[in-house]
C-alpha cells in the first residue's frame, strides 16, 4: 500500500487552507498513493477562534474536502473541526474517498503544557477505524498518542496500520517526546504508524500566531517494530512510502505483546 503523508503549515482561512490540500492530493495522487494524511486543524490552525468557522460534516467545507479526493481518486484525511453544544466544537478527523466515509472526533484533548484544549473542545468517545483498499486503518489525533490503549483498540478492531495527524506543540523536549511516543505507539501495538505534524511555522516562513500548538514538524512513518523508515525534517513535504502490509503479521509472531495481554487482577 502506497500512502502519503502531507506536513503543511495551515493559517487561520478554511477556504486558503483547502487550496494546500488539494494541491497535495493531486501531488500524492500523481506519486500512487492511495490515501494522503493531512495535519490535525488542516481546516485551521490553533489560535484561530474555532467556533465562528466550525461547520457540520455536511457543510461547504468538507464538502469541498470530498470534491478534492474525488478529483484526485485517492483516500483524504484531515484535521476540521465541528460544531459542539454550549458553543464548543469537536476537533474532527474527515475521512473520505473511494469507499470511505467516516469521521473520528478525538477522544484525548490536550490538557497539558498550560494549555487547555478542553476550553474550546468537547472530547469525542468512539474508536474509528476505516477500511481502504480492504486494509483497516485506525484513526488517532495528537494527544491521543500519549494514550496506549487507543492504538491496541485499532489492533484489536483488526487495523494494521493507523493515522495520526498532529499540531504538536513546542517547547523543550517535546521534539524528543514526539519521536519516542509514535515510535512506542507503533511497537506496543504492533502495528504501521503514520504521524503527521503541522510543519513548523518558522520553517515554513510564517511566525505562529500565538501559544497555541502549531506543530513542529518531524511526520514519520513508523513499522511495526518501533523502527522509522522515512521521516521529514521541520518544513513543509510530501512523504509518499510504500507500507508492507505482511509485516505486520511477521512481527506480531516475534512478539506477540498482543496476545500476551493479561488483565491485571482486581
Amino acid at each position: 500500500m502506497r500512502i502519503a503523508l502531507s506536513q503543511i503549515t495551515t493559517g487561520s482561512s478554511p477556504e486558503q487552507n483547502l487550496g494546500l490540500l488539494r494541491e497535495q492530493a493531486l501531488l500524492a495522487a500523481d506519486s500512487g498513493a492511495c490515501l494522503v494524511v493531512f495535519p490535525e486543524a488542516s481546516m485551521a490552525c490553533f489560535g484561530t477562534p474555532l467556533a465562528p468557522l466550525a461547520e457540520p460534516l455536511d457543510g461547504p467545507w468538507a464538502t469541498q474536502v470530498r470534491q478534492i479526493s474525488k478529483d484526485a481518486g485517492i483516500v483524504v484525511v484531515a484535521g476540521m473541526f465541528t460544531p459542539a453544544p454550549d458553543g464548543k466544537v469537536a476537533n474532527t478527523l474527515i475521512a473520505t474517498g473511494p469507499g470511505v466515509e467516516a469521521a473520528y472526533d478525538k477522544i484525548h484533548l490536550y490538557d497539558a503544557f498550560g494549555y487547555a484544549e478542553s476550553d474550546s473542545v468537547v472530547p469525542g468517545a468512539e474508536v474509528v477505524t476505516i477500511d481502504v483498499e480492504g486494509v483497516r486503518i485506525g484513526l488517532a489525533t495528537c494527544y491521543d498518542v500519549r494514550f496506549p490503549e487507543l492504538f491496541r483498540a485499532h489492533a484489536d478492531a483488526g487495523a494494521v496500520l493507523s493515522l495520526l495527524p498532529a499540531s504538536w506543540g513546542a517547547g523543550p523536549g517535546k521534539r524528543e517526546q514526539w519521536e519516542l511516543l509514535t515510535r512506542a505507539r507503533a511497537l506496543d501495538a504492533t502495528l504501521w504508524l503514520a504521524a503527521v505534524d503541522q510543519a513548523d511555522p518558522a520553517a515554513s516562513g510564517a511566525a505562529p500566531a500565538s501559544t497555541a500548538p502549531t506543530g513542529i514538524g518531524r511526520s514519520a512513518l513508523i513499522g511495526p517494530d518501533g523502527t522509522v523508515r522515512e521521516r521529514l525534517d521541520a518544513g513543509p513535504g510530501l512523504l509518499v512510502a510504500d507500507v508492507d502490509l505482511d509485516e505486520v503479521a511477521a512481527v506480531r509472531r516475534a512478539v506477540p505483546v498482543l496476545a500476551n495481554r493479561r488483565l491485571p487482577c482486581p
